[in-house]
């Protein structure tokens, strides 16, 4: 079974609520039909009947609950509430009640902040900056987080390196130049997806040019600082460096490289220095690996919200509903 497919059975055991606010795209309706199809997720679609029956095309919903937010009886509710949340920023009745009528995004973030959903999937035709604005306007930040990141889990087909071909590669889409605390969270924060979502021990990888003082510069400085950083916030937890990508992948060049390490050669969470590395990384595993790239998936709001490439196909969404259900289960 792979790894997707392990994603997709333990979603289906116990089933969580997902809204899909996107419902102008043609694959949010393809990916819908897979999800009720395979009993991944209970599905939310936000609009009114008319437009998603002249949008779904010949796609079969039959079974996700369509909610309409001129019509719910739960939209004075969330109006309420979102004035509640955003007083202090000038938010009024009538802004809140605009807002919430005419962008689903913030009313399915409103769906997952009052209970009526468990999480959300979002992006294939939004920006990420707009996918998490209403994400971190509403539902803020996990408790013990400081910030908000963004990881890709990545699977590589015939691959023995990591978790069976298995990584996770942080922050490879939203940070884009974290100091060495926010690095040293970014790999907390990754360390504890990858345990949730694969069910095995992260080994965490603090990236650089440059392996245990090979190279001299601020940027490994950076690194070297995060991961002390690291260390002093969770001890227990297996992580080294800073380490080239070879030597933190392949056993003997991080045995050659990092002896005594007992991350080298054996990493399965790989965390960049900055946002150029990581999204030039994942893009190249991706493209020239052949890899699966799940992602940008969230990581510290305080309840499961994932963002999509725009480029996504509507079996990549199917694939993040399936994660996302998964995190549901875990909070």
């Amino acid at each position: 079974m792979g790894f997707i497919d392990e994603i997709k059975a333990r979603a289906k055991a116990e089933k969580k609520v997902i809204v899909l606010p996107e419902t102008e795209d043609e694959r949010t309706y393809k990916a819908a039909e897979t999800v009720l199809k395979e009993g991944i997720a209970e599905l939310i679609l936000v609009g009114s009947e008319e437009e998603i029956e002249k949008n779904k095309g010949t796609y079969d919903i039959t079974g996700a609950a369509i909610v309409d937010p001129a019509k719910s009886d739960k939209t004075e509710a969330y109006i309420a509430k979102l004035v509640e949340l955003r007083q202090k920023k000038g938010m009024t009745e009538e802004q809140a009640r605009e807002l919430l009528l005419n962008n689903y995004l913030y009313y399915g973030v409103m769906m997952v902040k009052m209970g009526d959903a468990d999480g959300m999937v979002s992006g294939a035709c939004h920006s990420t900056a707009d996918t998490l604005r209403p994400c971190l306007q509403i539902l803020k930040t996990k408790p013990g987080t400081k910030l908000v990141s963004a990881f890709f889990l990545m699977v590589v087909p015939d691959c023995d390196m990591g978790a069976d071909g298995t990584f996770i590669f942080g922050d490879a889409g939203l940070e884009q130049n974290p100091d060495p605390e926010k690095l040293a969270n970014i790999a907390l924060s990754s360390a504890e997806s990858f345990k949730v979502l694969t069910g095995k021990e992260p080994i965490v990888a603090m990236l650089s040019h440059s392996t245990k003082g090979s190279a001299k510069h601020a940027d490994v400085d950076k690194v070297v600082e995060a991961t002390k950083i690291a260390h002093e916030l969770a001890p227990e937890l297996k992580l080294d460096g800073e380490l080239q990508l070879d030597a933190a992948i392949v056993p003997e060049v991080g045995a050659s490289k990092a002896p005594g390490s007992e991350v080298a050669g054996h990493a399965n969470v790989l965390i960049f220095p900055d946002l150029d590395a990581g999204n030039i990384g994942y893009k190249l595993v991706q493209r020239l690996g052949k890899a699966e790239a799940y992602g940008p998936l969230t990581q510290g709001i305080a309840a499961p919200v994932n963002d999509l490439s725009r480029g996504c196909s509507a079996e990549d969404i199917v694939g993040v509903v399936a994660i996302t259900a998964v995190q549901a289960q875990a909070e």
